[in-house]
């Protein structure tokens, strides 16, 4: 990477690279930004940004994945307006960073990624999170405070109402667990994994147009559904408590409440079952949260439903869902891991014969949190 800036930038002297990981969300789905629960994984998936000062006053950056170089003025950045981009991420952390009295300095970024984009592991809050790490340049800030910085850069500058999990578990990943965060008071806990088993992310390679569009909708329908239950956030709402009201709300209003607020429960039952060593139970959970996107919340898709039905057929699975915003992306799996080759190839096969694509199959390793990286052998060649 290091020569690839030089070759870019015409010196690399004063270099620094930091790394921001994806996440794969266990379970918890569309309950983050109703102030709940959620049990995602930092993964080994990246963005990586090599940056060093530039002496022109600009502030430049360079999308390897794009193949597309941009710059602005850094004494300027604070009052930039979104272009409608790739840009709106990284330009969007600076402006919020200028706004919380951090100087953005002059300086190239290179920005390289192994985290897949539009698979719904969280492409987006990995160039958030590297991109202000690189813009820092190891200037103190408290870690929470960032990721909510980085949260209101995406609601404010690229205009997607999202919740903070995805720039949370990037911050706070763990080595060797996932993590149960509470969204609402940002505590969370560490959780270790079964022994024995594995995880698996299957790209559908498909992102449908209606994602952003319904993504926003459903915001807004549950928001909706607060105001009608007279509750700050879903969060506030009991199985027995919508169940007692869930004739008085319209029936898709009803049907939307009725997922988040069961996947909240999910997530805990979730949880316990990994304390007890339970994969047959968590399996369980992650089958039933996928039910839930699918009919109660209706953001699932075609290909999503196949990889979960095949999955479910196959030798050593316990449970499937869909991940991520919905309408495309990934589905996680879990299953033995003896089992984890022969169904990997298996799998790929079905949906290349099913629709004609070959699908990127990642295993999931809970992984470290954003830092810098000082050893650049880690580094992956570009792609």
């Amino acid at each position: 990477m290091t020569e690839e800036y030089r070759r870019l930038f015409g010196t690399a002297e004063g270099i620094r690279i930091f790394r921001a990981p994806g996440r794969v969300n266990l379970i918890g789905e569309h309950t983050d930004y109703n102030l709940g629960f959620v049990l995602p994984m930092a993964l080994q998936l990246a963005t990586f940004i090599a940056t060093a000062p530039a002496h022109d006053g600009k502030l430049r950056i360079f999308s390897e994945h794009k193949r597309q170089l941009r710059e602005w003025s850094a004494a300027e950045i604070a009052n930039s307006q979104p272009a409608g981009d790739w840009t709106d991420y990284p330009v969007g952390v600076a402006r919020e960073l200028a706004h919380a009295g951090f100087a953005i300095e002059p300086a190239n970024l290179l920005i390289r990624s192994t985290v897949p984009e539009g698979s719904g592991l969280s492409s987006s809050a990995a160039l958030e999170v590297s991109c202000a790490l690189a813009l820092l340049q190891g200037r103190a800030i408290d870690r929470r405070a960032l990721a909510q910085l980085c949260q209101r850069a995406e609601h404010r500058f690229v205009g997607i109402p999202s919740g903070i999990m995805d720039q949370y578990v990037s911050l706070f990943g763990h080595q060797n667990s996932a993590i149960e965060l509470d969204c609402r008071s940002l505590d969370h806990r560490l959780v270790r994994l079964p022994e024995g088993i594995a995880l698996l992310a299957i790209n559908t390679m498909v992102k449908h147009a209606l994602a952003g569009s319904a993504y926003r909708q459903r915001v807004e329908e549950c928001a909706q559904a607060s105001r009608l239950l007279g509750v700050e956030s879903l969060r506030d709402v009991s199985p027995e408590q919508l169940a007692a009201r869930a004739d008085s709300l319209p029936e898709v209003i009803r049907r939307r409440a009725r997922h988040v607020v069961s996947e909240n429960q999910r997530v805990h039952g979730f949880v316990e079952a990994c304390e007890r060593n339970d994969p047959e139970a968590m399996g369980k959970l992650l089958v039933e949260s996928h039910r839930s996107l699918q009919l109660d919340y209706e953001v699932s898709c075609a290909e999503l439903d196949y990889l979960v039905e095949r999955a479910l057929a196959a030798e050593g699975v316990f449970g499937a869902r869909m991940t991520g915003g919905g309408f495309g992306g990934c589905v996680v799996t879990l299953l033995r891991a003896d089992a984890l080759p022969e169904f990997s190839q298996r799998i790929a096969g079905e949906y290349r014969q099913r629709f004609g694509v070959v699908p990127q199959v990642y295993t999931c390793r809970p992984s470290a949190g954003a830092e810098e990286v000082n050893n650049f052998e880690i580094i992956p060649a570009a792609a």
